[in-house]
């Protein structure tokens, strides 16, 4: 029995250098903090919850496929639109909820534009519909202004190639 448990127990990242772990930390704080106080600033309702998991992904997992530009900004397109078409055709119907999440990991994942974090999308959207068109410029701007501090960001040392380039040809 103790050989099944430990798969469920084993971790499966390699070990990393700190000062790159510190780095992503920093990167995920200075990220979020810039985008709450352009929200102040703009008095736009731009931090939610999925910013959280993306900024996981752009300074902590950046070479991951989930954490490229266009699987950010398609993903988070794809669950805007699913999420806001369903809040206003069903507002207050809770099991909808499911049915857009389920079709936007499926978009998603027929587009090839996975990116985890917009999964919530839906929920965010079916949580408060009638704010819920205000979602594509707060994801919108959130994003944009998140791709372009893990630009700089993954600049300095150590250094770390962002986006991650595709093979030659």
């Amino acid at each position: 029995m103790r050989h099944h448990i430990r798969h469920f127990t084993a971790r499966h990242e390699p070990a990393g250098q700190i000062a790159a772990h510190l780095k992503s930390g920093a990167g995920a704080m200075i990220g979020i903090g810039a985008v709450g106080g352009l929200s102040v600033a703009t008095s736009l309702p731009l931090l939610i919850a999925p910013l959280g998991a993306t900024v996981v992904l752009l300074f902590g997992q950046p070479a991951s496929p989930l954490a490229q530009p266009m699987n950010i900004f398609g993903g988070y397109l794809l669950a805007t639109v699913l999420g806001v078409a369903a809040a206003f055709a069903f507002p207050g119907v809770w099991w909808i909820a499911a049915v857009a999440v389920g079709v936007a990991i499926a978009g998603m994942a027929l587009l090839r534009v996975t990116h985890p974090p917009a999964g919530a999308v839906p929920l965010v959207a079916l949580a408060s519909p009638v704010q819920s068109a205000w979602l594509f410029p707060t994801i919108l701007i959130s994003c944009v202004s998140l791709l372009a501090l893990a630009l700089l960001h993954h600049r300095l040392p150590p250094r770390v190639q962002y986006p991650k380039q595709l093979p030659q040809d």
